[in-house]
């Protein structure tokens, strides 16, 4: 059976020691750290674990509860939206058929959240019939605190009143996605967003693909950040060269680009299939992850 992955991000990409306490914390039930990605101009951190239900569970818990204590949205000043200290919590499966092993996990997850550390918590993604934290993040703690109050929203789990530093909490289970930025040679974050309305989904771009357009204050520049939440419908090499080619249609180029986190490895042999001629090139052609995988006399774990 394989582990289940959570990649829990936090809203502390500044403080390498705040980060690193949180590290420890996420791990503490057993988990076990694959990555850390820490941004300061999103100033947010996002960790990716994977472990089974026990571990995962024990060490979600303590993480939410460590970045609670240790960060104040009171004094928070990203620009990546977020309505939380532990902002989204998701739960992924690494094999389609877990995904009720996830939604599970998810369930257990934002009960003691809610009940143990007194945050409020919403459910989003599968388990809440395809909820989207943007739905929950728009206009941040303060209009999530009046959506409340009028009635229009009501926590999951956890008190009516967003905590003043730590905000409330997305807990969810979810697909796999790959979080994938671009960095844009220019300062007119106008730019970034008209890129973004032209590849996002929501606004008739490429199917699967959130996105927004963002001002880096620390490098003077701005990015184009989004989501591939649907990989079969967008390839990431496709989302990468749409981006390129409006840039370049704006007349800026596409500086660099970054993955959030960790990216499957069918994602990277589909984009090496593109240039080599070879667009069916999937991953059972790649000789060290065919030995990965289990075979006659072997047994998975």
């Amino acid at each position: 059976m394989l582990p289940l992955e959570s990649v829990p991000n936090v809203s502390e990409g500044r403080d390498r020691q705040v980060v690193a306490a949180l590290a420890t914390a996420f791990t503490s039930g057993g988990a076990r750290l694959l990555d850390v990605h820490s941004d300061p101009d999103h100033h947010r951190s996002v960790l990716t674990l994977v472990g089974d239900e026990h571990e995962l569970e024990e060490s979600l818990v303590a993480g939410v509860a460590a970045a609670r204590d240790r960060i104040d949205l009171r004094r928070h000043d990203g620009v990546h939206p977020r309505i939380g200290a532990a902002d989204v919590v998701p739960v992924v499966p690494l094999a389609p058929d877990d995904m009720g092993r996830a939604v599970a996990l998810a369930a257990v997850v934002a009960r003691r959240i809610g009940e143990e550390l007194g945050l409020p918590v919403f459910l989003y993604g599968e388990s809440a019939r395809g909820v989207r934290p943007a739905h929950l993040r728009r206009g941040g703690p303060a209009e999530l605190q009046r959506r409340i109050d009028s009635g229009e929203l009501r926590p999951d789990h956890g008190p009516l009143r967003l905590d003043p530093a730590g905000g409330g909490v997305l807990v969810g289970a979810r697909r796999p996605l790959v979080a994938y930025n671009v960095v844009l040679d220019t300062e007119d974050v106008e730019v970034a967003r008209s890129i973004a309305v032209a590849v996002r989904a929501s606004s008739g771009g490429l199917p699967g693909v959130q996105a927004l357009g963002l001002a880096l204050p620390h490098q003077g520049l701005v990015q184009v950040s989004t989501n591939v939440v649907d990989l079969d419908a967008t390839p990431l090499h496709v989302l990468a060269e749409r981006i390129r080619t409006e840039a370049s249609a704006r007349g800026v180029e596409a500086r660099d680009a970054e993955l959030v986190g960790l990216v499957p490895a069918d994602v990277v042999v589909r984009a090496a299939g593109a240039p080599l001629a070879l667009p069916r090139l999937a991953s059972d052609k790649v000789l060290e992850l065919r030995l990965l995988e289990p075979g006659p006399g072997r047994r998975s774990s």
